[in-house]
């Protein structure tokens, strides 16, 4: 995508990229992602499927037979968090989610956002979106955003759909936030703020919301089902790993002296560097 045309939560010093799931069964997941959020095929590999929109990768899925399902208070993926270009491709897709009768597990207006959740057939937590213009935003005096989590008018939504045929989710899709399950808040702040080198830009009982330039979040944390929660056995469906694009090197090169700082082991991989969170959460670092 040019950049000139990239959503501001893009344009941000750092954000969300890319999120791996851990699937027991790959067909039927694929199938969803592919049928009813409207992602495209990429890559159709022996170990998994690439999907993502416009020819961007957003989402691997990689293929584990025999993975058990995460129990419900275990940490890692709330939802992930894709980001449509704006309200008329949210209400095109809604349109396209009413006529396939897609089970919607929510729909809210966050201020900032207008946002539908579904789940995927492994009980992995997606969000449709899209945002308001920043200048519609309202910030506190500390520099947190005013966020909210009211009613949204699907009847409103869907009735301004354009009258077309659908065939995928609109180019210009990506991943606007990746929403994560943890077991303490005051630790994932300290890991998210002191190491990432993100701020909390809001917080809800039982969850902050972090991010990079004024963003609302490009990350979220919260402990609603997982108060406690340990970090991630090995053999378990759901989320293995995301990856956070920087733009300033500078930055990066702050995470990598605030992990060392910490002895949090960083490796060198083909895609970037990669650690691993309190929870056992591989996290990429691309640039």
């Amino acid at each position: 995508m040019n950049a000139q045309n990239l959503p501001f939560a893009l344009t941000r010093p750092v954000h969300a990229a890319h999120v791996r799931l851990l699937v027991s069964d790959l067909d039927l997941v694929s199938r969803y992602y592919q049928t009813m959020i409207g992602l495209a095929l990429i890559e159709n590999g022996r170990e998994g499927h690439v999907l993502g929109a416009g020819g961007e990768p957003l989402l691997t899925l990689v293929h584990m037979p025999g993975a058990k399902p995460a129990p419900r208070g275990t940490a890692g993926l709330f939802h992930t968090a894709f980001l449509v270009p704006d309200r008329r491709e949210l209400s095109r897709w809604l349109s396209h989610a009413a006529e396939l009768d897609v089970r919607l597990e929510g729909a809210s207006d966050h201020l900032v956002s207008e946002a539908v959740y579904v789940s995927d057939p492994e009980g992995n937590g997606i969000e449709i979106y899209r945002d308001r213009r920043p200048n519609e935003w309202r910030y506190n005096e500390d520099g947190t955003v005013q966020m909210a989590t009211g009613r949204l008018n699907l009847h409103e939504l869907l009735a301004s759909a354009p009258d077309e045929k659908w065939r995928c989710i609109a180019d210009g899709t990506m991943i606007g936030h990746i929403h994560l399950k943890v077991g303490n808040l005051p630790k994932a702040e300290r890991f998210y703020c002191d190491v990432m080198g993100l701020k909390v830009m809001a917080r809800y009982p039982g969850a902050s919301f972090f991010a990079t330039g004024g963003y609302h979040h490009h990350l979220a944390a919260n402990i609603w089902n997982s108060r406690g929660a340990a970090a991630r056995a090995d053999g378990m469906t759901g989320l293995g790993g995301y990856t956070l694009h920087f733009h300033d090197q500078q930055a990066l090169d702050a995470v990598l002296k605030a992990a060392a700082s910490q002895e949090i082991s960083v490796e060198r991989t083909a895609e970037g560097h990669r650690l691993t969170d309190p929870w056992g959460i591989e996290v990429t670092l691309s640039s």
